[in-house]
């Protein structure tokens, strides 16, 4: 049988050494769909419940394997279902390749049925590249640069297939004009470094400070190392960016955690006290939680020039790798004989721990959410990867989570997405079929989607080496995080048309697939919880009914703030006693651990 141009794309993707492909069928792929049947699952196919999934699926896979992701779509209606996980990989800088199916190239401009404008639709969101086939010659190009320029740009980009060319003989360009021809797959990326008298004056700066903060994002994570060297000549505190808190372990004892308003008390601290910064690898937007201009002389290191100085006034910024950058300026430091500092910050660090334990212990009804992710903390694996949805499950996740060993982490930093947990750690158990994962996520996002995603990992989890996924949700029936935001931001009381959830018994819908369905509603049960999810030898469901009642505080919020906050909803909250008086015993915690 002649060679289509379904199956030449999945023979390039193969060659590129795609593993997986991530997508859900439809006629505008059926030649591409076609061909996976004649490709002995090569690469695979996994089949979400919603192309929005596969999108998602393949941003996990990419973020924790360290590859290209590829997601497969129909035209029309499973085209635009794959935005918000394409938006997600723009957003967070994770390399994602679109295959996309449209309608027959006779029908194009017709109004046919599920014709969408595809170039103008993924214009924005695969602004990096986005490109239509309409002849079989076009190929192999368009998919090599679509995954060359993904991987180049930490991008996703897009190829839009018609379904009648999916079916064509496939022709390779020719040597002749207006062809354009292709070279062997694959991609380096370049090891650069900032020019030597740049940082020799980032040096300089560093060198003269006696308070030195770094703050470390994503782009730091091949700088483990390096960063924890520069630490210790300089005596710095490290505090990290929300998609950086697997770079550093935190068992460190000068690393303070997670930065903003989801973060902790001794990096609030670091950056207000410190009178140097070095920034590495971190786009973090929130210049509110950075040391007050003019307060500290600033250094920035980021691969990509385009991000750099934009987010504080950086007196030197240097343009190249972490690690490479770094292991330049290392032998430019002086060691900081006078190590106050360094106390201070380690000190600091002690008292948060300490906190986040006795607010970890707050009586609740029935579960502290703080204590579900202390007892976490404490029975981790070393090689576990975690991702944590957007909303309440991302302050616990940010705050209270302990990280060692090479545990990774990750959720959507800047589109900040609900809906993307349980479908990421799809994605990373396809990345690293030998390593647990487990997904943190609100009951809202497992009404929206993870409970259609528990079939996909009921499908597939017997193709894992170890078929350990815990899925824990904070069940309190309540989208909690908007309820806060409403109390917080607004002072305005909670709107149960708006805030409250149908109760769905998730562990018993866990029970029903085959998986295994753990119910907690008591403190004392979560250890032991924990403990069976992560023995019983397949995939499990926490079920876990946690206090909407325990505030998110942010740890630089004083007493006065709660005060005005309680005042403004006591009078017509309808859960306001509870929020009051929980809120109170939340902080007083913090304080207590304060003046110990």
């Amino acid at each position: 049988m002649a060679r289509t141009v379904g199956d030449y794309v999945l023979e390039r993707l193969r060659d590129w050494g795609v593993e997986h492909v991530f997508g859900y069928p439809g006629d505008g792929i059926n030649g591409i769909i076609a061909a996976f049947g004649r490709a002995e699952d090569q690469p695979r196919f996994v089949q979400s419940r919603h192309e929005e999934m596969s999108a998602f699926e393949a941003v996990g896979y990419a973020k924790f394997g360290g590859r290209v992701g590829v997601c497969l779509a129909t035209s029309g209606p499973g085209a635009i279902h794959l935005l918000n996980g394409l938006y997600d990989a723009k957003l967070d800088h994770v390399p994602v390749v679109a295959i996309v199916g449209q309608t027959a190239r006779s029908a194009i401009g017709g109004s046919y049925q599920q014709e969408v404008d595809l170039p103008s639709l993924f214009k924005d969101v695969a602004s990096a590249y986005v490109q239509m086939a309409t002849v079989p010659a076009q190929l192999p190009n368009l998919i090599d640069r679509a995954l060359r320029i993904a991987l180049a740009e930490r991008a996703p980009t897009c190829v839009i297939i018609p379904s009648d060319l999916q079916e064509e003989q496939y022709e390779p360009p020719a040597h002749a004009f207006k062809h354009v021809p292709s070279s062997t797959p694959g991609h380096t990326r370049p090891v650069t470094r900032a020019p030597e008298e740049e940082v020799a004056r980032a040096a300089d700066v560093l060198n003269a400070g006696s308070k030195v903060a770094i703050l470390v994002g994503q782009g730091a994570r091949g700088a483990r190392r390096e960063v924890m060297e520069v630490a210790e000549i300089t005596g710095a505190g490290v505090a990290k960016a929300l998609l950086g808190k697997d770079v550093l372990p935190d068992d460190l004892p000068y690393v303070t955690g997670a930065i903003g308003l989801l973060g902790t008390r001794p990096s609030y601290e670091l950056m207000r006290d410190c009178d140097t910064l070095l920034i590495v690898g971190s786009n973090f937007p929130y210049s509110q939680y950075l040391p007050e201009y003019g307060s500290a002389r600033a250094v920035q290191i980021d691969v990509d020039g385009r991000m750099i100085g934009m987010r504080y006034p950086t007196e030197v910024n240097l343009v190249g790798d972490a690690a490479e950058t770094l292991r330049a300026l290392i032998p430019l430091l002086r060691p900081r004989r006078d190590r106050s500092w360094r106390r201070t910050v380690e000190g600091n660090v002690r008292r948060w721990w300490n906190t986040v334990e006795r607010q970890a212990q707050v009586d609740a009804d029935p579960v502290n959410p703080m204590r579900l992710f202390w007892e976490l903390s404490q029975r981790l694996p070393d090689n576990a990867m975690i991702t944590a949805d957007s909303g309440s499950a991302a302050n616990w996740y940010a705050r209270d989570l302990r990280f060692r060993g090479d545990m990774r982490g990750t959720l959507s930093g800047t589109l900040a997405t609900m809906g993307n947990g349980v479908p990421y750690a799809i994605g990373a158990k396809f990345a690293h079929p030998n390593r647990p994962a487990i997904a943190l996520v609100g009951d809202g996002a497992m009404q929206m989607n993870g409970l259609a995603e528990l079939i996909t990992i009921q499908r597939y989890h017997r193709r894992w080496s170890d078929p350990r996924l815990v899925v824990a949700v904070l069940h309190n029936n309540d989208l909690n995080q908007v309820t806060w935001e409403l109390r917080a931001m607004g002072g305005s009381p909670k709107f149960t048309e708006s805030q409250e959830l149908p109760d769905v018994p998730y562990a018993a819908f866990a029970r029903s697939l085959g998986l295994e369905g753990i119910e907690v509603d008591k403190p004392e049960a979560i250890g032991p919880a924990w403990e069976r999810a992560l023995t019983c030898g397949r995939p499990a469901v926490l079920d876990v009914r946690v206090d909407p009642d325990i505030p998110p505080i942010p740890p630089h919020a004083e007493f006065e703030q709660l005060k005005d906050v309680a005042e403004a909803i006591v009078k017509s909250d309808p859960d306001a006693w509870g929020v009051a008086r929980k809120g109170m015993a939340t902080k007083a915690q913090e304080l207590l651990s304060r003046r110990r």
